[in-house]
């Protein structure tokens, strides 16, 4: 059996980052998470940080301003995984031009985890975002780096956690707001199925240089289905308010940050359906993930609404 490259987790104490660090491990990889001094010393990190040491996981002190460290930590792996945050996309080209210069990387995974970003509606500031993440995939390819993209869609902590609702830190069981009629279907998927699939595809050569679509059968919802099913679970029926695409882009433009920006990544899936991947897989550029992975168990929205009920 061919040794199974060393993976390096950009962003492993971050949302999602986390949930790639425990999934390459409990794959066997050999995982090195880069890890700034400063969130080595944060107290809200050491718990997670300690779990990581204790669990056989590398850290790798530096930083993505630091070029020397970064392309140092770079040369000690193969597969380099970025899972930076929204306000860390643009570093990216960083981490791009230190993989270019260390010359050793088998694949590079740029920090997606959403919709695919040549294929969006998405309104500003979230379009503005997305560009970045755009031309992040343009960088890579210029480079002749091998990559996979990861389109995973929406996050079930994001999503479900709240059924949408901003401010809110539980489903809410009395009244709800839906942006736009409800009927557009969204593709959700738990953060560790997210992680599980996107180790999976490291060493797949059927991803290489492709897109990685996750949008598994049972996690394509309309929110109103998603609303039916709580109402079902909690046996009583919401008081249901809708805003329409127009008020909607009003309530866009009039917001503060950040609150425009939730609203606006809102509007792209649960209005122009961004995240119900509605158009065809083409072969020949990408692959979904389900179907390449069909030993997976993942986590049901039906199932993922048990845990908040």
């Amino acid at each position: 059996m061919a040794e199974k490259s060393k993976i390096l987790i950009i962003g492993g104490t971050g949302y999602i980052g986390k949930y790639l660090v425990e999934a390459s491990r409990k794959a066997g990889y050999p995982t090195y998470a880069l890890v700034r001094e400063s969130t080595a010393s944060n107290p809200e990190k050491l718990e997670l940080i300690g779990r990581f040491k204790s669990s056989g996981v590398s850290l790798i002190y530096g930083d993505i301003d630091n070029r020397e460290s970064l392309v140092m930590a770079i040369k000690q792996v193969e597969v380099v995984i970025s899972a930076v945050g929204p306000g860390q996309q643009s570093d990216q080209f960083k981490i791009i031009a230190a993989i270019k210069e260390a010359g050793n990387i088998k694949r590079f995974l740029p920090s997606e985890f959403g919709v695919d970003v040549d294929l969006t509606n998405a309104v500003e500031p979230a379009a503005s975002l997305i560009r970045i993440k755009a031309k992040v995939r343009r960088a890579t390819e210029a480079e002749g780096i091998p990559f996979t993209y990861v389109v995973s869609h929406g996050f079930a902590g994001y999503y479900l956690s709240n059924l949408g609702q901003i401010g809110a830190k539980v489903p809410l069981r009395d009244k709800i707001t839906i942006l736009g009629d409800g009927n557009t279907k969204v593709i959700i998927l738990k953060e560790e199925d997210i992680a599980t699939y996107t180790i999976k595809a490291v060493g797949d050569p059927r991803t290489l240089n492709k897109i990685l679509y996750m949008s598994p059968p049972a996690n394509i919802p309309s929110f109103n289905e998603i609303i039916s099913l709580w109402e079902r679970k909690i046996g009583s029926t919401l008081e249901k308010t809708y805003i329409l695409e127009d008020e909607l882009l009003k309530n866009i433009r009039e917001s503060p940050f950040p609150i425009n920006m939730i609203l606006s990544v809102s509007h792209s899936a649960f209005v122009k359906g961004d995240h119900a991947a509605n158009y065809d897989i083409n072969a020949s550029i990408g692959a979904e993930a389900s179907e390449l992975y069909p030993e997976v168990k993942y986590t049901t929205v039906d199932e993922c609404l048990n845990l908040f009920v």
